[in-house]
């Protein structure tokens, strides 16, 4: 069949070309190729010998002969070099092919077939180049035709699709891949045959023949031309990178779980609230590790019970009733139309309920200080409350609570209708995944749910500190990849780090109620009284993460209607601060009791905070007559933390309302300020003196006289001092705050408070107010007498007529006799003028004066004794009694109740007896 050759045939690439000899060995025809060869023209060529016009002088003689024997009609073949005319040197090397022939008279010719060599070695060798690298490459090779049906492929091909490379011939694309992935090839040939650009690492996925894994490949494609430069073709080189592609998959994997881990460290423990930190785990879980979450925590953890049943042993002693009580506190989900039953939970035991019970959060009442409030779900809770006073008041907030939640309506043991719903508190079956995971501490994975929509889950328990506090599933719905074992060892991490933030959290709140429960004990409760002073206090604490600090404040009853009013700062915050306040407290009362002066009050509180500062209580010696530490290398640094947490700033005031007057000392702390009646507000300058626990130097006493109405402000420096302006404004915004103070001490609070610029929760705040009120003058009853035994009668006489004068005739029988004894001794035992004073305020007072120093002491009389038993007397029949020194001498005094209507009550044989 004929038909035309297109061109790039293999005459393209051979240079062939052809000519004709005559019967007299002249050059009778010369085609367009001997042209092109040769480099000359027909008419340059035609009539001329070809051994004298092309070949070498020295080998014209055998080609002479060889033209001889091809017109005797032999024929011949071989190679000959070849010059081109008019040039000596040696051109090129031809492979001739002699045929003779005849002319149309019968005469003898030849035509002669030169193939030019150099070519012909070319493509030998770029041959043999093309079948070594397709047939030995490690690649698979496969050449596509222009219809993109195969036309060749190597072995290397045929070993990963099986068969041999010949039988690869004329499949396509679609015999290799499948769906997607062959149209997708298909589509690339049709674009790389098209535009000739080249497509390098082209990703393609299928499977091989007998394998059942999933196999990537990357492909580069390229066109193919003939000599002519047409499109014969797409050839296609092949590399198999499915290990490549499972080691970066992998280093994907290893960098998202550690992109996960750190943001866990960043995210996770923010917060030391366990609802809190339960759902910053899932913030971070979903939807970057997994599609739905949920975690639920043992219902004691979150009740707030000291040994929570997620220890070991605890676990292994459960019931085969299922697990121990459990609450849903978080749930997420990267699914749109996921709902919390999507959760694989195999079935827990729910209990039904309406979802209220006791709650522990922050709340706002009404009422300042620490209040009590009504959480969601009618929970209760204690939070800061806001509003004059101190104390208890009710309120809301939200609130951490115990409680049942709506989990259906199946009795408890018995499985529900699904799993729990956020909120609820309920039991894992004994021989659940989840109730193993929690009793062994390992993860368990949990079987998918029956609508297909969850494939993969991972039951988690959450570790801390050997103690199992709750539990966290991690599932992946239908469409992500299953789990493996580096998502086991994530998830293990990931509920690790949480655990450790909740148990961390619990022990914070354990410590922090503790602290809370130690600081309100210490403080006083509500507004204290006082003789002559109506007083308002109020104490906030700084918010949830310092609301335990050592700031104080108290109101201590002296003898002789007088009052210690006491403000305190110890430096720190938490369970220590809260600890060495309480004792410095204490310490304050104790020796205020002992009735001595302001200044030595704080001299005697100094020494106990260097005590309380050093281990032990008392300072190491360097071994000149003391013990010495057996290590003070290693208690150094304790030492110096002890010591920090016991420095404390404090002023101490005592206020006598009969004279109005106040005496003040200071530790380090800052002025009290004193508003007088139309003055504005003053600093008193009271010598600051050195912190309680330095020691060193002595505390200095400033005696105020203040006027009726005034008022005596003591503060701390929360009230004043913040990060955002120095002390000297604040100072200055106190002062401006009272003035014209309101006639209510409470509004004077509330007013100051709201006022300043306190950044409430930098540190805590601590305002003492009295306004002075001091005794009028028919309140008090003063007289001196002389010192001899007639002044006995007449000190009966004076307490008498002051009584019936006060209408108090129910003591003055009692009255009588215990002045009269109190009189008699010291004019026994005292020096110099009498003075009795009698006082009424809330009880009566009853003060002997003298010079003496010796203070009395209550002794047991014997039975042969005939004196020794007015103590006794004194002590028997009054509410209290004691004794103080004075600049001048000492002070014996006794109280008693006033009388409230009701009989006075008899004494016992035991007590009346006990006088002799």
């Amino acid at each position: 069949m004929w038909q035309s050759s297109p061109p790039g045939s293999i005459y393209d690439y051979i240079r062939v070309a052809s000519f004709s000899i005559g019967p007299d060995g002249l050059i009778e025809q010369w085609s367009r190729r001997a042209a092109g060869l040769f480099g000359v023209a027909a008419h340059e060529a035609l009539g001329k010998d070809p051994v004298e016009a092309f070949m070498p002088s020295e080998l014209r003689r055998d080609g002479h002969r060889r033209i001889g024997e091809v017109l005797d009609g032999k024929e011949w073949t071989g190679l000959v070099p070849f010059r081109m005319p008019g040039e000596d040197a040696l051109h090129g090397l031809a492979e001739i092919y002699v045929m003779p022939s005849e002319t149309a008279t019968g005469e003898r010719a030849a035509v002669c077939i030169v193939v030019d060599v150099r070519a012909l070695r070319g493509i030998e060798t770029d041959l043999a180049a093309s079948q070594a690298i397709f047939g030995q490459s490690p690649f698979g090779f496969v050449l596509f035709g222009t219809d993109f049906t195969v036309l060749r492929a190597n072995q290397r091909f045929a070993t990963v699709f099986g068969g041999r490379a010949d039988d690869h011939r004329g499949r396509t694309v679609h015999d290799y891949l499948a769906g997607t992935e062959a149209d997708r090839l298909a589509a690339t040939l049709s674009r790389v045959l098209t535009t000739g650009e080249a497509v390098t690492d082209l990703q393609l996925v299928g499977t091989a023949p007998g394998e059942p894994g999933r196999r990537h490949w990357s492909m580069n494609l390229y066109r193919v031309h003939s000599g002519s430069g047409r499109p014969i073709g797409i050839a296609g080189i092949a590399t198999d990178v499915t290990r490549r592609h499972i080691a970066a998959r992998e280093a994907a994997s290893a960098r998202r779980n550690l992109a996960l881990l750190n943001e866990a460290s960043a995210r996770i423990g923010n917060s030391l609230d366990l609802e809190t930190t339960a759902r910053e785990l899932l913030d971070v879980a979903v939807p970057g590790f997994c599609d739905l979450a949920s975690v639920d925590l043992y219902q004691s953890l979150l009740t707030g019970e000291e040994a929570p049943p997620g220890s070991w042993s605890s676990l292994r002693q459960e019931s085969v009733g299922g697990s121990a009580e459990l609450r849903r506190v978080a749930f997420a989900s990267a699914v749109s139309d996921a709902m919390p039953d999507a959760m694989p939970d195999a079935m827990p035991d729910a209990m039904s309920g309406s979802g209220s019970g006791m709650a522990v959060g922050p709340g706002t009442a009404a009422g300042t200080g620490l209040g009590q409030g009504a959480g969601p779900g009618s929970d209760t809770g204690y939070g800061p409350a806001a509003g004059p006073g101190y104390g208890r008041a009710a309120g809301s907030g939200p609130g951490r609570g115990s409680g049942t939640a709506h989990g259906g309506d199946a009795p408890l043991g018995q499985p529900a209708a699904g799993p729990p719903a956020l909120g609820a508190v309920h039991r894992y079956p004994f021989n659940s995944p989840c109730a193993i995971a929690l009793r062994t501490g390992h993860v368990e994975d949990v079987p998918g749910d029956d609508r297909g929509f969850v494939q993969s889950t991972f039951a988690v328990p959450m570790v801390a500190h050997d103690t199992v506090v709750g539990l966290v599933q991690f599932s992946r719905t239908k469409g992500s990849e299953p789990f493996g074992e580096r998502d086991r060892a994530l998830a293990t991490e990931l509920a690790a780090r949480a655990a450790v933030c909740m148990d961390n959290a619990r022990l914070y709140r354990r410590e922090h109620e503790r602290a809370l429960i130690l600081q309100r004990s210490l403080l006083p409760p509500g507004d204290p009284e006082a003789a002559g002073l109506d007083i308002a206090c109020r104490y906030l604490p700084g918010n949830t993460a310092t609301e335990v600090g050592g700031d104080w404040f108290d109101v201590i009853e002296l003898p002789g209607h007088r009052t210690a009013l006491v403000v305190g700062d110890v430096m720190g915050r938490g369970l220590r601060a809260a600890v060495a306040m309480g004792e410095l407290r204490t310490a304050v009362r104790t020796l205020a009791l002992l009735d001595l002066e302001p200044a030595e009050v704080l001299s005697a509180l100094d020494e106990v905070a260097r005590g309380l500062g050093t281990p032990g209580g008392s300072t190491s010696s360097d071994g000149t007559g003391g013990a010495q530490w057996p290590s003070r290398a290693a208690h150094k640094s304790r030492e110096a933390d002890l010591s920090e947490v016991y420095l404390a700033t404090c002023i101490y005031a005592v206020y006598d309302p009969v004279t109005r007057r106040c005496t003040f000392a200071n530790a380090g702390h800052l002025p009290p300020v004193v508003v007088e009646p139309g003055e504005p507000a003053l600093l008193l300058d009271v010598p600051p003196g050195m912190p309680l626990g330095v020691g060193g130097e002595p505390f200095e006493e400033v005696e105020v006289e203040l006027k009726e109405g005034a008022l005596l402000a003591l503060y701390t420096d929360g009230l004043v001092e913040s990060r955002d302006h120095p002390l000297d404004e604040g100072l200055e915004a106190l002062r401006g705050a009272l003035v014209e103070p309101a006639p209510l001490l409470e509004d004077v609070c509330d007013r100051v408070l709201s006022t300043l610029d306190t950044r409430h929760g930098e540190d805590d705040i601590a305002l003492l107010m009295a306004r002075i009120q001091g005794l009028p003058t028919e309140a008090v009853g003063d007289w001196r007498l002389p010192r001899e035994p007639r002044s006995v009668g007449r000190a009966r006489e004076l307490a008498r007529g002051q009584l019936l004068a006060w209408d108090l005739d129910d003591l003055v029988d009692t009255t009588e006799l215990l002045v009269s004894e109190l009189v008699t001794n010291a004019l026994r035992y005292g020096e110099g003028e009498i003075r009795l004073r009698l006082l009424r305020d809330r009880t009566l007072v009853c003060e002997v004066w003298d010079s003496g120093l010796v203070q009395p002491r209550r002794r047991r009389a014997r039975d042969t004794d005939e004196g020794g038993r007015g103590l006794q007397l004194v002590g028997l029949l009054s509410a209290a009694w004691g004794s103080r020194r004075t600049p001048r001498g000492k002070t014996v005094w006794f109280e008693l109740s006033l009388p409230d209507g009701r009989p006075a009550a008899e004494r016992t044989v035991e007590e009346l007896l006990s006088m002799f």
